[in-house]
């Protein structure tokens, strides 16, 4: 079965960054802070060169796809606010996030179907006939993605994968195998131990390369779960499909309301971030 193809958006205008863009000037992207969390606002024509970039800088760069409950996560956990300040890229994914930095700072802020995110960057690797480790997710999933990602993008060099549920003595085996391969991206999904923050906490001993957590995006490689259609994503309706899948998950209202009422307070009292004082 062969995956889709990226997709073609336009975008609006981008915001003024309002934070140092880092070590490499030259990637073409803008940076701002939202309720203290960084966001990078990409225009997808931009995409291919900054990932270009990227690479050809030699080191490790991690790339995060933000939700909303990612932003809320960072505020509270200093592990992983720093893991989200050290990314090379901070891509939102929420339409709540898109609307928060309008909200605050009346910018437009493109977001990403993650999966069409993930798409458009093995093209960009295969253009240039690049390099893939898959780590993450069961065994026949992982061989299902992997065959399918091979029928999509021929020219992509699937250098290694390594299924979640490993032990934890078989860790620096599997670390010595993805930097013998030195893949051109790593691709990390579910059943890791520690989750995202797994590649946060390895970043040492990985090869230069990107680095992406991709959650349950194998499954969905796998033709074991479908991603959101463009219409419910479009129209932020993605979280109801999520809620069907898992009931439990409609409690997230309760932090939902948190974030908007963050965003109230902002924007009445004009600070960076009133409850952080």
């Amino acid at each position: 079965m062969l995956l889709p193809r990226e997709r073609h958006h336009t975008f609006g205008a981008c915001a003024v960054d309002t934070e140092n863009a880092g070590r490499e000037p030259e990637i073409l992207r803008e940076r701002l802070s939202l309720l203290k969390v960084p966001l990078d606002i990409i225009g997808l024509e931009q995409l291919g060169d900054i990932i270009r970039t990227l690479l050809d800088s030699g080191e490790g760069k991690n790339i995060i796809l933000l939700s909303l409950w990612d932003l809320l996560r960072a505020r509270r956990n200093k592990e992983y606010r720093a893991y989200v300040f050290s990314a090379a890229l901070v891509v939102p994914i929420s339409k709540s996030l898109a609307g928060g930095a309008r909200f605050i700072s009346n910018k437009s802020v493109p977001r990403y179907m993650p999966f069409d995110f993930v798409v458009k960057l093995l093209t960009s690797l295969e253009e240039r006939e690049l390099s893939l480790y898959l780590l993450g997710g069961k065994s026949r999933t992982l061989r299902k993605a992997e065959k399918n990602i091979r029928q999509t993008f021929p020219r992509l060099r699937i250098v290694g994968r390594y299924t979640g549920a490993f032990k934890k003595s078989q860790e620096n085996r599997i670390l010595e195998a993805i930097r013998k391969a030195s893949p051109s991206l790593l691709l990390v999904g579910k059943g890791i131990a520690g989750g995202e923050q797994w590649i946060a906490k390895h970043d040492a001993r990985l090869p230069g390369g990107l680095r992406l957590w991709c959650s349950d995006l194998y499954e969905i490689f796998a033709e074991q779960r479908k991603h959101p259609s463009q219409y419910s994503f479009d129209h932020g309706l993605d979280w109801i499909g999520y809620c069907l899948q898992k009931p439990v998950r409609v409690f997230k209202v309760f932090p939902y309301l948190y974030y908007k009422s963050l965003l109230l307070a902002y924007r009445l009292f004009k600070q960076e971030d009133p409850s952080r004082k």
